[in-house]
């Protein structure tokens, strides 16, 4: 019953005592920030249409998609989980923008915009440049794999999470972060040899 992106899986994450629990987050056309990794529901796009379009839609586990509320209310109760916090690339600065200072806000309103308690990925590099200017404590890891770590870092951006296969052409670039003082995550490796 542990879908993507369901609360049954921050759940279970936070029961396993896992370091971390990562989920996608896209914005609706009226602001509504939903829990769910692909950026259309149906053939819908999600940031065009509003979020009573999306609300009694079930995921695998027979949960309806959940509201970014009702994850973060599941999130409080396992304060050792670190929330790994992606933002779904989405049409245009403006649109990015209003989405960032909602995720923001959100987490304020729940008490967990902590920076032991959330990291923020994003294939949008506009947005990890945004939340690194406004929350330049927290870990902002580009997702994108096409700039170098010092590229990243100039731009005060100081992690990457890069595709294992971006580390395989380009070697020297965990070396090249870590001497930079930055952070590192790599996906999806989910097989024993590329461990």
């Amino acid at each position: 019953g542990y879908a993507k992106n369901s609360v049954a899986a921050l759940r279970c994450a936070q029961e396993a005592g896992f370091w971390g629990s990562e989920f996608d987050v896209n914005m609706t056309s009226d602001g509504v920030l939903i829990v769910y990794h692909d950026s259309s529901i149906d053939g819908k796009k999600i940031e065009k249409y509003p979020y009573s379009e999306f609300k009694d839609i079930k995921i695998k586990n027979g949960e309806t998609i959940p509201t970014i509320d009702q994850y973060m209310e599941q999130a409080k109760k396992g304060p050792k989980t670190m929330l790994v916090y992606e933002l779904k690339p989405h049409s245009c600065a403006e649109v990015e923008d209003r989405f960032v200072e909602l995720a923001i806000e959100n987490l304020k309103k729940h008490g967990l915009l902590k920076p032991n308690r959330v990291m923020f990925i994003s294939f949008s590099y506009h947005m990890c440049q945004v939340i690194a200017e406004k929350l330049p404590k927290f870990t902002v890891q580009y997702l994108g794999g096409k700039k170098s770590p010092a590229d990243v870092n100039a731009d005060k951006i100081n992690g990457i999470d890069y595709h294992q296969g971006v580390f395989g052409k380009s070697p020297g670039w965990v070396k090249d972060a870590h001497d930079l003082g930055m952070s590192v995550n790599v996906w999806t490796v989910d097989k024993e040899a590329t461990m």
